[in-house]
């Protein structure tokens, strides 16, 4: 609720889902993250994935880890918003919490690649916010996958052969985003939140707000 705001005053809205991609290591995940901390009334969309889970992953928060048969079945039932094949692992965006929590007016948040937001955009449209996220330099994108210590160097590798056919991809996008300083990123993110938050076509108790003023 913003500052002297009342819910007598609070205006009834449609919600969305905003979209971070990136190549791996150029800092989707992380901002993601700190949105969430600085944002309470911003929530996660927790993806399936069949990939084994690592060590400091916690499943229900980090992702549904679920194998093989139910992803096909999930896929099959058209209960995924969009989903891919990935270094041999499967990843998905389960549908009916995103669509019930935009219909109620709550925003929700996903770090998925460029696929996925291609899918998800034909689906959405409206409701869909998209960023994607630069690093400054190959180099630092290099040093980022090897510091976090999550993958082989042939996992590194792949990630950093395939870093630039990703990045191609940043036309299309609403938002772009060099992430050169973590914090300052975080802050760009935010206020691109709360701007998309702030559009009139968003906001639709706009009306009956406004009526309510003027003593109609």
């Amino acid at each position: 609720m913003s500052q002297g705001a009342t819910p007598s005053t609070m205006i009834r809205r449609r919600g969305f889902l905003l979209v971070l991609s990136s190549p791996s290591g150029a800092g989707k995940t992380t901002i993601t993250r700190r949105l969430l901390e600085r944002d309470p009334s911003l929530s996660l969309s927790v993806s399936v994935t069949t990939r084994p889970r690592r060590s400091s992953e916690i499943d229900g928060r980090d992702y549904h880890f679920i194998d093989q048969a139910t992803f096909e079945r999930m896929v099959a039932g058209d209960e995924l918003l969009e989903h891919a094949t990935v270094f041999a692992n499967s990843y998905g965006t389960p549908r009916q919490p995103i669509e019930d929590a935009i219909a109620a007016g709550r925003d929700i948040v996903t770090d998925i690649d460029w696929q996925g937001t291609q899918q998800v955009s034909a689906r959405l449209s409206a409701d869909l916010v998209t960023i994607f996220i630069l690093p400054p330099t190959p180099q630092a994108l290099e040093a980022r996958l090897r510091t976090r210590a999550q993958d082989s160097d042939a996992v590194v590798a792949q990630r950093l052969a395939k870093s630039s056919e990703e990045m191609s991809h940043w036309p299309e996008y609403a938002y772009v985003i060099v992430n050169d300083d973590l914090e300052r990123s975080v802050a760009d993110a935010q206020a691109i939140l709360t701007a998309e938050r702030l559009k009139r076509e968003r906001q639709t108790g706009l009306a009956d707000f406004v009526t309510r003023l003027r003593g109609g």
